[in-house]
């Protein structure tokens, strides 16, 4: 059945269209077809695009291949009508919703690249967490106290590794920083003095006109909020669903190559864990390797930045309908294991479940 998907998601929609069809200005299919070759798409993919714009009563249906809107109501009619169907897992109906989120993400990234980039460092926002590096000595963390048109001041930088005391005025330092949503920043400045600004040990650095724009994000994140457990990964079947809780974590955004979460204790980057977690009651599980941390001594508390391994087409479709909003909300927040086996006799001893300590232990043995 699944190569009809496709064919039946059109008719759905089709019959919809002509449910509430009004008397309609002309359309410019050819202009449609070509600008539809020119996205990439093929005469077969358009075929089913140009029943789904007609479909949704998109007025010109070649805007889909131009804004971002017309598209995503496009997207929202193809998982409708596949959660209608009944027929999710097809290679067929997944390949094409992969190929519309794919061009979809082009589509947002070029216009937040166009509308959020910055060029100099009067641009920079208080607050943003900086890297400094100080040539022949190491790197530093340090963050913007206050930005004026005159000067940038940061806080003095700290490195717990240098205990000598520094002096800064007059050096020349490299900032780098990644501004969030957006992409990384690296500029060279002087320092011009050592201050205190609102009760902070500070540098005033001068400003830069020409900030170099680095490493740009490779794919759109979703704010999340949802309680996930955090496992080990076993290399030799990475995928593999865990039946038993893991280590408790919060994830706090999702994108279809990775996430970041939070997790007590200090995770060790470069290793490689998996999170387990459920969208919509569809139970994911995410292996990957941990590419950078921000540890809370405090709160002994780590935010960890990880990047997924290649996930099925299946899964990371998932994964974009949430970070699209094509989810419902849900109801409440179901632990992942109890999704994978509702019926599981969980009444095993605790000692079966793996413990925070033990955790911690392997991770950062």
């Amino acid at each position: 059945m699944t190569p009809f998907v496709l064919i039946a998601a059109a008719a759905i929609l089709s019959m919809i269209y002509f449910a509430r069809k009004k008397p309609e200005k002309s359309v410019n299919w050819l202009q449609f077809y070509a600008k539809g070759k020119e996205a990439g798409f093929t005469i077969k993919e358009l075929e089913h695009l140009r029943h789904m714009a007609s479909g949704c009563n998109i007025e010109d249906p070649s805007s889909i291949f131009v804004s971002q809107k017309p598209l995503e109501t496009c997207i929202r009619a193809v998982v409708s009508a596949v959660r209608m169907s009944g027929d999710s897992e097809g290679p067929l109906i997944q390949d094409f919703l992969s190929k519309l989120f794919d061009f979809c993400k082009q589509m947002e990234m070029k216009n937040a690249e166009k509308n959020s980039s910055i060029k100099d460092s009067r641009q920079i926002s208080e607050g943003q967490a900086l890297k400094v590096l100080l040539q022949g000595t190491g790197i530093f963390t340090s963050e913007v106290i206050k930005n004026t048109s005159s000067y940038l001041t940061i806080s003095r930088p700290e490195n717990p590794k240098i205990t000598a005391s520094l002096q800064w005025i007059g050096m020349k330092i490299s900032i780098y920083f990644w501004r969030e949503d957006d992409a990384g920043y690296v500029f060279d400045a002087f320092v011009e003095d050592e201050v205190f600004s609102k009760g902070i040990s500070s540098l005033k650095v001068e400003h830069n006109d020409s900030l170099f724009r680095t490493q740009k994000r490779k794919s759109l994140r979703a704010k999340l909020n949802k309680a996930a457990f955090v496992y080990l990964v076993n290399d030799a079947d990475p995928f593999k669903m865990e039946k038993r809780p893991g280590l408790r974590c919060m994830i706090e955004d999702i994108s279809d190559t990775g996430c970041a979460f939070r997790v007590y204790g200090r995770a060790p980057v470069g290793r490689r864990f998996k999170l387990q977690f459920s969208l919509d009651r569809v139970p994911i599980c995410m292996p990957g390797t941990v590419r950078s941390v921000d540890f809370n001594e405090g709160a002994n508390v780590s935010l960890v930045r990880m990047e997924s391994d290649i996930l099925s087409t299946s899964v990371r479709n998932h994964i974009l309908c949430e970070v699209f909003d094509l989810l419902p909300d849900e109801d409440e927040d179901e632990l992942p294991f109890r999704v994978i086996e509702e019926e599981a006799d969980n009444s095993k001893p605790e000692a079966d479940a793996q413990p925070a300590e033990k955790f911690q232990e392997a991770a950062n043995g």
